[in-house]
């Protein structure tokens, strides 16, 4: 009886070998493809930086800081229908926008902004609007 044990055991342990394999042999045969694919990789790692470093540069100058301030330009005004607006780039280069609204009309400003400075002279809204886009 145990000789029966035994080999029933035996059975089951190869059965469950080949259950092992059967299901192992497919993902060896993909990594084995993988492998290979891996060993083009350092190929294009260069140029992969240099794009990496492209992207970088062209973010440098793009309009990322941004902030808006609301008010009211005038005493006899209200919903703070005037804002100043600053979009900046990483240098804290960029313009200032602004429109105040009045009763009769409304009057658009831009002004440039280079190093968080402009050398036009900025109101205390648009100064806001810088600082705030600054962080």
């Amino acid at each position: 009886m145990a000789v029966v044990l035994s080999v029933l055991a035996l059975l089951v342990a190869l059965v469950a070998l080949g259950l092992v394999l059967v299901t192992s042999v497919p993902r060896f045969r993909r990594l084995r493809r993988s492998d290979h694919d891996l060993a083009d990789v350092p190929d294009d790692v260069p140029g992969l930086r240099s794009e990496v470093a492209g992207l970088r540069l062209d973010l440098e100058t793009a309009l990322r800081h941004l902030a808006v301030v609301r008010y009211d330009a005038f005493d006899d005004m209200g919903g703070h229908l005037s804002w100043s607006v600053a979009l900046l780039d990483d240098r804290g280069s960029g313009m200032v926008l602004t429109s105040i609204h009045g009763r009769q009309d409304t009057r658009s400003y831009a002004k440039p902004v280079t190093e968080w400075r402009s050398e036009l002279q900025l109101s205390p809204e648009e100064e806001a609007a810088v600082g705030h886009a600054r962080g």
